[in-house]
Formats: C-alpha cells, structure tokens, sequence
C-alpha cells in the first residue's frame, strides 16, 4: 500500500504574465480614452470659438472700461479693435460678430447704451473689417485707408449722437478751433485774407482723416507685435516700414 500524499501545489508559472496582460490593458484603455478625448476636441470647433469669443468680448469690454474711467493714456485705446481683429483671424467672420455684440451688450449694462454704440461704432466695426482685410493678406495701405475711413464715420457719428443727447451743435465748437488754427496758419504764411467758411470746413475734415490715419497705423504697429506672438500673424509692413523699424 503506497502513501500518495494530495498534491497542494499551485502554478504560479504565469503570475507575471498576468500582471504585464493587465498593464497591457489598462495603458490601452488610457489610449483609448485619450484618443476620445482627442476626437472630441476635434469634432467640437463649435466650443471653443464660443469660449474665445466669450473671453476676447470681456476683453474688450474690459479694456474699453478701464480707459473710459481712469485715462490711462493713449495705450490702451490702440487696443479698442484688436480683440474683435482676433476673433475674425481665428475664428472667422460669424465669431466677430457675436463678439461685436456680446461685447455691445455688456458694455450697455456697465455704462449704458450710448457709451456701447461709441463702442461698437467706429472700434467694433473697425475690428471686423480689420480682421477680415488682414485675414485676405491685404496690404497696409488699402487695409490703413480702410480703418481711417471707418474711424472718421465713428467721429461724425459719435458727434451726431452727442448733439442729440445734450441738445447742442458740437460741431460749432469743432468749426470755431479749426477757425483758430486756420487763422494761425494764414497769419504765418502771411496771407491777410480770412478764412471762408468752406476753407475751414475741408481744413476740419482733413485734421480728421490725417488723426484717424495715424490711429490706424498705430493699431496695425501694435498688432504686428501682438499677433506675432499669439501665433496668428497679420500681412507683413511695407519695405520702408520695415527698414525703419528694423523688423523682419
């Protein structure tokens, strides 16, 4: 009679075989899950233009306040139409529009409805065409022309709309310092004459566009080395531009 003893023994041959097999597993379960997570992002666009948009609109809302209410200087009102630019070069036409009025309608609750169509007339409109013209690869001259244009409606309107409210012609009180300037510039190049009234009329409208064209190059000046390092470039400056900023 032999003694056959019950035989206890368990194979761990494969126990590491195992463990790696649940590695295995679990690290492509996490590629799976990344690659959802990428699919996602990339089949929502819609999100975060909508996130954009919201955040460049309280940008700009922002940067319109602080101006309006401390005077920090002529810094910050280079700034008015760049954030609307932005949103058109990244997110197209339809995105700056939305941001043009979201940022519209928060200004009206903070400072009332006038101050935000001063806003969005002439800097949200010049955003918009800015961003479109930039995005077409046009050049400084037309795009600069351009945003002069829209600036010098954004002053007669903004002129227009002030006379409503308070009642009074502000355009005499433009006219009667234009006339002043006109009489020093006649008394120093000597003529005796005076001004007419359509003299000093054209010398109005051409001390405005020669402001509005200095403000544009200012904003072109300032989004060349803002978008730059945003990674979203605008056309290159003119050669001469160019030479005397020592920029390439």
């Amino acid at each position: 009679m032999t003694d056959s003893k019950p035989d206890f023994s368990v194979d761990d041959s494969n126990w590491i075989d195992e463990e790696e097999t649940y590695q295995s597993i679990a690290s492509e379960s996490n590629v799976n899950l990344k690659e959802k997570q990428t699919k996602y992002y990339q089949f929502k666009p819609e999100t975060i233009a909508l996130v954009e948009s919201a955040f460049l609109a309280s940008t700009a809302s922002l940067i319109w306040l602080i101006d309006y209410y401390f005077r920090i200087g002529p810094f910050l009102k280079m700034l008015f139409p760049l954030p609307i630019a932005l949103v058109y070069l990244r997110r197209g036409k339809r995105a700056s529009i939305i941001t043009t009025i979201v940022c519209g309608l928060l200004l009206a609750i903070l400072m009332g409805p006038p101050r935000s169509i001063v806003y969005i007339v002439p800097y949200g409109l010049m955003g918009i065409q800015l961003g479109a013209l930039w995005r077409r690869g046009v050049n400084w001259y037309v795009s600069i022309f351009v945003a002069s244009l829209i600036g010098c409606f954004g002053f007669f309107f903004r002129f227009w709309l002030f006379s409503i409210l308070l009642g009074e012609d502000l355009w005499v009180y433009v006219i009667s310092q234009i006339t002043n300037l006109a009489d020093w510039i006649f008394l120093k190049l000597g003529i005796l004459a005076r001004p007419d009234m359509i003299t000093i009329q054209l010398l109005a409208i051409a001390v405005v566009m020669v402001n509005n064209i200095i403000y544009s190059l200012t904003v072109h000046l300032v989004a060349l080395l803002m978008l730059d390092r945003l990674k979203t470039p605008i056309p290159r400056p003119p050669k001469w531009l160019q030479v005397i900023l020592d920029y390439e």
